[in-house]
């Protein structure tokens, strides 16, 4: 005898489901198809997964219905998990400078779309205050945004909304329009910028600014009003991050008398509910590196290093809200912390993954544990020298010093990497030359190098998903 549940009680305890139990559940009749096919499910599973804005429709991202985007989404992921070399095209782009510095963000989202016009495009800057847009796909330059006369010393991008921010060398904060390339406003601040981040929270587009003397400033996007101050440190904010879902942001000075303070990210834009901003202090000095879990609001790992003692520690901790009489305040809780003897190897790069297992690498070798420090994996790379390491919820990313590099995927069912390819440019350069940056989404792998007056920006993209 068939048994039958209304669809409302259904639809909740569908809502506590994964992805795989969903398609199964749909396979038992049409009614439940019908629940299991939900958007409102869907959409849920997608924000948990790729962490973008709540107000993001199916129809923006390629897709009639969120099913069909968890499909799409997932099919590209693994088809650059299980790639091979020759199933990605190779682009150079050089670019003569006289300037100290150059800087690159993606501008497209990472590739959360799927129509055709939708590529990888990431806005490049120099320190002469150049900034243009190329399409990674085709290598050619499809935007040029003004040159000022002013050294750029830093650059960010929101690519929900497809604006560029730069800090010019006289602390003035500029927001860029990247499709007409013209400034949009401008913000100087009194001091010394030395961090920044641009992020798009559920009450709006912000930017995030530290400077020297330990303050963090909010602005709203597109004009840059000032909506707080808050004093962090008596020193500069060396590091800015904030949490997946935009629910804290964490600072920190890699300093033995600076500890890192975490803020609740509502306190300091909503000004008229929050007469004073809620923080905590993390009991963790010398801060070296930091993540976020991913897919997970509340939850950072911290990485530390005692030269002296020549010792590495991890930490990690839990924020939570707590309401004391009729005030919330922000209480931290360690959860886990252990200690690695760094005799032969000293762990310089960290990453997160959302089964509460760190990564990080030393000089030669990547190293997996648990949060309580048991290890798990460990990859050799010697002679190889490792020059650094990206993490993200998908993909762990080793580069090496003559710019190749190494990709590896999170396993779904375990807690374990897998290496999946090695990409190795095909410009040589030599291993004494400045590294800048390592840039990835879902289609493609980019490096950005230097030659001596000459920048290299080195780029692989994934055929089958352009």
């Amino acid at each position: 005898m068939e048994f039958y549940l209304p669809s409302v009680p259904l639809l909740k305890i569908f809502s506590y489901l994964d992805a795989f139990s969903l398609l199964q559940a749909a396979q038992v009749n049409k009614d439940w198809n019908a629940i299991a096919s939900s958007d409102i499910l869907w959409k849920k599973l997608c924000v948990k997964r790729w962490l973008f804005c709540e107000d993001v429709t199916p129809q923006l991202l390629g897709t009639e219905t969120w099913k069909q985007f968890f499909h799409y989404k997932t099919w590209q992921e693994h088809s650059k998990s299980r790639a091979k070399p020759e199933d990605f095209t190779y682009k150079e782009i050089h670019m003569k400078t006289t300037g100290f510095q150059e800087f690159a963000c993606y501008i497209s989202g990472r590739g959360l779309t799927r129509n055709r016009q939708d590529r990888s495009v990431v806005c490049i800057a120099n320190s002469e205050a150049q900034i243009s847009a190329w399409d990674i796909h085709e290598g050619v330059m499809i935007s040029e945004m003004s040159k000022y006369g002013i050294y750029i010393k830093m650059l960010t991008t929101l690519p929900e909304m497809q604006v560029v921010v730069t800090v010019d060398i006289q602390q003035t904060i500029k927001l860029w329009d990247c499709h007409k390339g013209q400034p949009l406003a401008t913000y100087r601040l009194s001091l010394s910028c030395v961090s920044l981040e641009a992020v798009f929270t559920k009450d709006g587009p912000i930017v995030l600014a530290g400077d020297s003397e330990g303050n963090l400033y909010i602005f709203r996007i597109p004009d840059l009003h000032l909506i707080s101050k808050a004093h962090a440190f008596q020193s500069r904010i060396e590091e800015l991050y904030c949490s997946p879902q935009k629910k804290w942001v964490f600072l920190t000075k890699e300093h033995e008398h600076v500890l890192p303070r975490v803020y609740f990210l509502d306190s300091l834009m909503r000004t008229l509910e929050f007469p004073a901003p809620l923080s905590t202090i993390l009991s963790f000095s010398l801060c070296q590196g930091a993540c976020w879990t991913p897919r997970r609001e509340d939850r950072i790992t911290l990485m530390s290093r005692r030269a002296f003692q020549n010792l590495t520690k991890f930490a990690t901790f839990d924020m939570k809200l707590e309401e004391i009489g009729n005030q919330l305040t922000v209480k931290e809780h360690l959860v886990a912390s252990f200690e690695f003897p760094g005799y032969e190897e000293i762990p310089q790069w960290i990453g997160v993954s959302d089964k509460n297992v760190i990564v990080c690498s030393t000089m030669y070798s990547l190293l997996v544990f648990s949060m309580d420090g048991y290890i798990l994996q460990r990859f050799q790379y010697y002679p190889e020298e490792i020059l650094k390491l990206s993490a993200d919820p998908v993909y762990v990313i080793v580069t090496f010093i003559d710019g190749s590099l190494d990709v590896y995927a999170w396993e779904e069912r375990s807690l374990l990497l897998r290496r999946c390819y090695r990409l190795s440019f095909e410009l040589y350069l030599p291993s004494s030359n400045a590294y800048n940056k390592t840039l990835c989404d879902d289609v493609s792998i980019i490096q950005l190098m230097n030659n001596g007056p000459t920048y290299y920006l080195m780029a692989y993209t994934l055929n089958i998903c352009s």
